[in-house]
């Protein structure tokens, strides 16, 4: 059965997407074409060259399809029910953040031009609503104001907030720059993170609280527990210089759940954390896009091993395919969060709906690369007529059900680019792991890594 804690994101705040309109790209609210899109399929790539195809075409949903007053990452390319165009994501902008840092490296942009949209993402977020410091989930990219996620999430979501903050902490360290522009960057990102109460948020207990509201308070009543996307959230809670919170808040709380310990072997590898078959593969990318997992270990997991594994048993499940849907095998696999047929949802070996969701297999490049190669090249050279588009692959589909979405979600486009330059050359792994609140609130916590010296 699965957990409603770790399956949160798909099962009850994504609640109010279970509708989506699968129509329609949103082409009236498109900002002007900078990177022109890479039409049709080219033959005969060097695997470079397809990783930097992928990159740069999925990079333009951050850049041409960013938000033009705010420069946020829109949260879906299509219509969902009738909140329109102006809806931003906070957790999807710390991946988008993330990837024009990686854009400006690998030359799809200029340093300049990655500083400036990150001035105006910053300079947006200075002015935007805000709770006891932390972020809404969704913010009208126009005004700043929140815009309800769901009947009484209307307020502060430091999930998404620590999503949005590993962006932003791995910018402070990439823009160093003596000039007016990255002088304000780094200043703004350092005055709002100092500003974060994490500690408010557990509520005088040992275990972090998900959301408040200034409208309905505390009555969401949802605990971060169990293994699951939230490990960043905990590091990062931990490493705030003025409002940390103390170990025991990890131990007790997030660490202390019946889904957290697993230790069992399924398809004959061992998953060290997590519900059985390590639920949807968005566990091992939203946590580890900067925090880097080579050699980082705590009193519970290598994590480097749970993600690898996680990773090799999500496969190993699809190419077994007990529930024999069509299109599942070696080269097509990955099951995480996504539209679905239905709607949206966690898919995983426990929650499994025919639906193959390409961020799955392509985030997973630093774990599984072999693996995740043979997936990339299956999906463009011999699905990508189907699968391909103006912002790299399309969000999800199930060849069981004839079904290939029309959407493409921010939090699940920003994974690729950025999962596959850590692969690559380590870069936001390596820009993320400078900072020194966050190598204290690791060592704090009882972690050990390279990076603490």
């Amino acid at each position: 059965m699965l957990n409603k804690h770790t399956l949160f994101r798909a099962f009850f705040s994504l609640s109010i997407l279970l509708f989506i309109s699968q129509t329609g790209f949103a082409q009236s609210v498109k900002t002007k074409v900078l990177i022109k899109p890479e039409t049709g399929i080219k033959k005969n790539l060097t695997d470079d060259q397809l990783l930097d195809l992928v990159q740069k075409q999925t990079f333009r949903y951050f850049w041409d399809f960013g938000h033009p007053v705010s420069g946020m990452a829109r949260e879906r390319s299509n219509k969902s029910m009738n909140y329109g165009p102006e809806v931003v994501t906070t957790g999807g902008t710390g991946f988008g953040v993330m990837a024009v840092i990686v854009a400006a490296e690998r030359k799809f942009i200029t340093r300049d031009q990655a500083a400036e949209r990150t001035k105006k993402i910053v300079d947006f977020l200075w002015k935007a609503d805000m709770y006891h410091g932390a972020f809404p989930h969704w913010l009208d990219g126009e005004t700043g104001k929140t815009i309800r996620f769901s009947l009484k999430d209307d307020g502060a979501d430091i999930v998404e907030t620590s999503l949005l903050f590993q962006g932003l902490l791995t910018a402070r360290q990439y823009y160093t720059a003596d000039n007016a522009v990255e002088r304000d960057i780094r200043n703004k990102i350092t005055w709002m993170w100092e500003a974060i109460e994490w500690n408010w948020f557990t509520q005088n207990q040992n275990v972090l609280y998900w959301h408040w509201s200034p409208n309905n308070g505390w009555s969401m009543n949802h605990q971060i527990k169990g293994y699951n996307e939230c490990l960043i959230t905990y590091v990062l809670a931990a490493s705030s210089p003025n409002y940390g919170i103390s170990p025991r808040v990890y131990r007790d709380g997030y660490a202390n759940n019946n889904t957290f310990l697993n230790g069992r072997k399924f398809y004959d590898i061992s998953l060290p954390l997590g519900e059985n078959y390590g639920g949807p593969l968005f566990f091992s990318h939203y946590s580890f896009t900067g925090l880097d997992p080579r050699g980082l270990k705590d009193n519970y997991a290598d994590y480097w091993e749970q993600n690898k594994n996680h990773t090799l048993i999500n496969r190993a499940y699809c190419i077994d395919n007990p529930k024999k849907y069509k299109g599942y095998g070696a080269g097509s696999w990955g099951l995480s969060a996504s539209d679905i047929p239905e709607g949206y949802s966690a898919s995983s070996p426990t929650n499994d709906n025919a639906t193959i969701t390409p961020t799955a297999a392509l985030s997973s490049f630093p774990y599984t690369p072999v693996e995740s190669m043979q997936a990339l090249k299956h999906f463009y050279f011999e699905k990508g007529d189907k699968l391909w588009s103006e912002y790299g692959f399309i969000d999800a589909f199930s060849e069981e059900k004839n079904w290939y979405a029309q959407s493409h979600l921010a939090i699940d486009q920003g994974p690729i680019i950025v999962m596959i330059e850590n692969y690559r050359t380590g870069l936001l792994w390596d820009l993320f792991m400078k900072n020194t609140d966050v190598l204290k609130g690791l060592q704090k916590l009882g972690f050990s890594s390279p990076h603490i010296k």
